[in-house]
């Protein structure tokens, strides 16, 4: 042994294997207008808020409070407004007291109020049925907005000059949301439901998951509303973003600590490349921490593409397990008992 290795040159020119990177999935299918020009002509320009309704309102604060790092920045008995430190956005979330659980309303904001009574005239001309016409809102921050359904039947608002609340950056190891991240929705017709989107708000295709998930934008996160293809019309989930990779796998374990296991995750998606750790509310809404969703930095440059479901892309890492526990929740989940019904506040 001792005279082989003496025989051996002192010098190494062996060269390293090359990294060899995941082959990338093949590209979408565009339409024919420019991103740029969705982009320029969109209404709306980030993801407020998300509203629900609960049977007990008193468990979900506790949930959304105590466990997920939100705080109560308003509330009349009925209904509670939670924040987060950490954005000027009046509130992130809101819940509600009612018989049944149900989706209340999805939030954008707009640059101006004559952006907002211009959607108003343009949804009027396609037929979208507006709920209600541009006007003052009475709502933590103010502001003025309308709210309209969207093709599934879902409540839509679009605010402008909404007042921003008091907020600080989030210091290290501060596990608690930073913001609202994205919203996923179930559809039965996936396709159509991205075109109303894509149509009357100017929202631009980021990925596609197989033919049966589209991502779509409104600003330069890589996507703030996703559409689900579903057998029923349902929320899929609500997405919270985290300052960092250390504070989104403490807020997970702080979940773990308090006896919610992951129905899925930690992990990494392909689409958007973003973490992800999906909870289950007490009524049942999944939820998630996440963080550095990629950016669209230039809108025409993007290239959609059309990622596999297979578990070496749903998920880079390997570390989430498998889709079962969150599939069987999806699967149980009734339609949306507030389609086409207004909200009450």
């Amino acid at each position: 042994m001792s005279d082989t290795l003496s025989s051996l040159p002192n010098a190494v020119t062996v060269e390293p294997p090359p990294f060899v990177p995941r082959p990338l999935p093949p590209l979408a299918p565009m339409g024919a207008e420019l991103a740029s020009a969705a982009a320029a002509r969109s209404p709306v320009t980030h993801l407020r808020h998300v509203a629900v309704a609960v049977p007990d309102l008193r468990a979900a604060v506790a949930f959304y409070e105590g466990i997920w790092g939100l705080y109560r920045v308003a509330g009349d008995g009925d209904v509670v407004y939670l924040g987060s430190p950490g954005i000027a956005e009046p509130y992130i979330i809101r819940l509600r007291q009612a018989e049944a659980k149900r989706l209340d309303v999805i939030s954008f904001g707009a640059p101006s109020p004559g952006v907002v009574d211009a959607l108003a005239g343009q949804l009027g001309s396609a037929g979208v049925m507006i709920v209600r016409e541009p006007a003052p809102l009475q709502t933590p921050g103010g502001g003025y907005g309308l709210r309209f359904f969207d093709l599934d039947g879902r409540l839509i608002e679009v605010s402008s000059d909404v007042a921003p609340k008091p907020f600080r950056a989030l210091e290290a190891g501060e596990s608690v949301p930073r913001k609202l991240s994205h919203v996923v929705v179930n559809s039965t017709h996936v396709q159509a439901t991205k075109a109303f989107y894509e149509k009357h708000l100017g929202f631009r295709l980021s990925d596609w998951l197989t033919d049966r998930m589209a991502f779509l934008r409104c600003s330069s996160e890589h996507h703030s509303l996703a559409i689900a293809q579903r057998t029923k019309v349902t929320l899929n989930h609500v997405s919270f973003e985290m300052r960092g990779i250390d504070e989104y796998l403490r807020g997970t374990g702080r979940l773990l600590r308090h006896g919610y296991r992951p129905l899925w995750g930690p992990g990494r998606h392909s689409a958007g490349d973003n973490t992800f750790s999906y909870f289950a509310d007490p009524h049942g809404n999944v939820v998630e921490y996440t963080t550095e969703l990629e950016k669209v930095l230039d809108e025409n440059a993007w290239t959609p593409r059309i990622w596999p479901a297979t578990p070496d892309y749903y998920d880079q890492w390997g570390t989430a397990g498998g889709l079962e526990d969150l599939f069987a929740l999806d699967s149980v989940t009734d339609t949306d008992s507030g389609l086409w019904i207004p909200a009450p506040v």
